[in-house]
């Protein structure tokens, strides 16, 4: 009969290297995480002992937890202690079991789906997560399913590390002669916690359901989900699309139920190896159309082509809102189909999925009277702003004559001007090594220095200009061109001689 190899993770700890895993074989001989690692070569000559590494386990049971959203989006990788590393999975599947005929059936299905994937299972289904984590370590039958109110039964007779304290205080516990969970029942609190602190008190609570113990894990808050199971996994794009439109379909009914659009949404498919796959997909404002949507997701999977791998088959997919916002209620034009404002915001959805959400940008006001500051340039997939309104507001109210060109300069850029006096307007320039001749001349408009910011005397190419008034001209000349042109600097005020600048083009 062949004798299968014992095998330990070990990782440096308390007086040397110690034991944080070990396989059947290595438990039959006797060892047990957390021993010395020549302890345990001394009851298993043969012991295979390799590097733990905890890093990637923790990545594993991280991508094992997302697995399990399938099941609920309650899911997270347990602690088992303080200061531990995870070593298992915490669910919270109230109001989830019946969509797979109950606790008993949602459990056994789990243990054949993670069996297939090469991993042991011990799992037990309690109204507490202490109570689940007892059984599920220390019960002697797992799988289990304990029902409501059998806790304090079921947990008196496992030790008390199933209370999920840490080892110095278990073993505190038991050389008082308190080695099961059912001693603590009747002990009063009050040595207890003098001797071991508030914890030991607050797990048996917790364990019994006389304080509450809620599962957070540290997943975004979703507000909408929706879920389609498949009663054979599928592997074609085609009826991914397909899949997709019914899940955008359904999001889309809940959504308008609240009067609410999408504003961020997530895809995630679940393969029958084990695997999830998550797209991810923005909007510049609220919607719900389901088309528009699903055609957001399309258009990821088309790009993938031929590179789409669902690994033996998509057995589950999911389409969550991650956020969403209020729908502001809008005009339909009188020849039908709905505002404009709509299909400027699928074109800018459209884009900011397609090439990147930060290289489809808007340009938005900030508070300044310098031209170069008065716009900057942000996403346009976040969406219009309140300051949008009270810009076009105050463009409205611009004096009577004054006009500014669409297009500026990236930076202004140096002229070589002629003026008649020195204070008046250009009559002929140069620039860029062509000269024009102005026949007319609207002007000035004088902007004053911003002397409330630190950086108000900042020129151009960054150099200090002491804050110098400029005053604008829009000028013409003789082919019909005209240009916003300024001059930087008073000649009765500054004592550097003032430059001009041509800082924008009309039409």
């Amino acid at each position: 009969m062949a004798l299968a190899a014992a095998i330990v993770l070990a990782a440096p700890g308390a007086g040397g290297k110690r034991v944080t895993a070990c396989n059947g074989s290595a438990r039959e001989a006797g060892i047990a995480p957390g021993q010395l690692v020549p302890d345990a070569m001394a009851l298993c000559p043969s012991l295979g002992v390799h590097d733990a590494a905890p890093e990637a386990d923790r990545a594993a049971l991280e991508k094992l937890a997302r697995w399990c959203g399938r099941y609920t989006p309650w899911s997270v990788a347990d602690p088992v202690g303080v200061g531990a590393e995870p070593d298992g999975l915490l669910l919270d599947i109230s109001g989830c079991a019946h969509l797979f005929g109950g606790e008993a059936a949602l459990l056994d299905e789990m243990a054949a789906r993670l069996g297939r994937f090469g991993f042991g299972l011990r799992a037990a289904i309690a109204s507490t997560p202490g109570a689940a984590w007892a059984l599920a370590r220390y019960g002697r039958e797992a799988p289990s399913v304990l029902p409501a109110g059998e806790e304090k039964r079921a947990l008196a007779g496992l030790p008390v590390r199933g209370l999920r304290l840490d080892r110095g205080v278990a073993d505190g516990l038991s050389r008082l002669g308190l080695k099961r969970i059912g001693d603590l029942y009747d002990k009063p609190r009050a040595p207890l916690t003098a001797r071991f602190g508030p914890v030991p008190a607050r797990r048996l609570d917790e364990a019994l359901g006389r304080a509450p113990e809620p599962i957070s894990p540290s997943l975004p808050h979703v507000p909408f989900r929706t879920r389609l199971h498949f009663a054979e996994p599928i592997a074609r794009l085609e009826h991914v699309e397909e899949a997709l439109a019914r899940l955008a379909g359904d999001l889309c009914s809940l959504l308008a139920e609240e009067h609410k659009g999408a504003r961020r949404l997530r895809l995630t498919l679940y393969r029958v190896d084990g695997e999830v796959r998550e797209l991810h997909a923005g909007t510049s404002a609220p919607s719900h159309e389901e088309g528009h949507l699903a055609r957001l997701f399309r258009e990821k999977l088309d790009k993938a082509g031929d590179d789409f791998d669902a690994g033996f088959g998509i057995e589950a997919m999911s389409l969550a809102c991650l956020a969403a916002d209020d729908l502001a209620p809008s005009q339909a034009r009188l020849t039908g189909g709905g505002p404009q404002a709509h299909d400027l915001a699928r074109l800018i959805d459209r884009l900011g999925n397609r090439l990147g959400p930060g290289r489809v940008a808007r340009a938005e006001p900030r508070a300044s009277h310098i031209p170069e500051r008065a716009v900057r340039a942000v996403p346009a997939m976040r969406g219009a702003s309140p300051a949008l309104a009270g810009w076009a507001r105050e463009a409205a109210h611009l004096p009577e004559g004054v006009s500014r060109p669409l297009r500026l300069l990236p930076a202004a850029e140096p002229v070589e001007v002629v003026a008649e006096v020195p204070e008046g307007p250009p009559r002929i320039f140069r620039w860029r090594r062509m000269t024009y001749r102005v026949a007319r001349a609207e002007g000035p408009e004088r902007i004053a220095p911003e002397w409330w910011r630190q950086d108000s005397g900042q020129g151009e190419n960054g150099k200090k200009d002491g804050g110098r008034t400029r005053d604008y001209y829009r000028v013409e000349d003789g082919d019909g061109r005209r240009f916003w042109l300024y001059r930087d600097g008073l000649y009765t005020r500054d004592e550097e001689e003032p430059r001009w600048y041509l800082h924008g083009v009309f039409g």
